[in-house]
């Protein structure tokens, strides 16, 4: 029975989806230029800090995408909502699903373009559509990524996710100054490992260690 409401739950996000445009390759704007001197947290991970209480990042850990003077962009870690066919989420997006077969795990991302998908993945394989965050990590926004992880081909590590986290000026630096966040230097594990219930629980622990 709670198979079958996971699996009801997965259909009715697809579903909603095939309802949401394909914003991540067809208008996303990505932060530019450089960060604030001294702050940029660009391939970083922003761990929720223990006294945040009844906010939708709650217990969250985010990697960051890009953070630049404007803005800043990241994808939360540690939210995944369910699995499902990666042909219905390839047509959802208006992107060629034949011969696509397989399943993939999908993550909350952010409360941000709840439509756009993004695949975080390792660079020991690339794409024409990724954004390049560091030496370790990419973000393919043209999802072309889905099909090779689909036939078991795709990149090492690799996470998929609807949404994503936004912040505009200066609005990162004042929830830092606030002691919303913890910043802490990327982990692999933390990132792609498949125990998201206990990424938080790491990351605070990893940022002790730093300390």
């Amino acid at each position: 029975m709670a198979r079958c409401a996971f699996r009801l739950l997965v259909a009715g996000l697809f579903l909603l989806l095939l309802g949401f445009p394909a914003t991540a390759n067809k208008g996303t704007t990505f932060p530019e230029g450089p960060a604030p001197e001294g702050r940029d947290l660009t391939g970083w991970l922003l761990v929720a800090a223990p006294e945040m209480q009844g906010s939708i990042f709650t217990g969250t850990v985010i990697y960051v995408a890009r953070h630049t003077a404007e803005s800043a962009f990241g994808l939360i870690v540690n939210r995944p909502i369910g699995a499902g066919p990666v042909g219905t989420l390839l047509e959802g997006f208006g992107l060629d699903s034949e011969g696509v077969e397989g399943e993939v795990r999908v993550h909350f991302g952010g409360p941000v373009e709840p439509g756009a998908g993004f695949v975080l993945h390792s660079t020991d394989r690339l794409y024409d559509g990724d954004m390049d965050v560091s030496a370790q990590v990419a973000i393919d926004v043209g999802l072309d990524a889905l099909r090779d992880i689909a036939a078991g081909r795709g990149p090492k590590r690799s996470l998929f996710a609807l949404g994503y986290a936004g912040w505009g000026p200066g609005q990162l630096e004042s929830e830092l100054e606030r002691g919303t966040w913890v910043t802490v230097p990327y982990d692999e594990h933390i990132v792609f490992d498949d125990a998201a219930e206990t990424k938080w629980e790491r990351a605070l622990a990893r940022s002790a260690v730093d300390l």
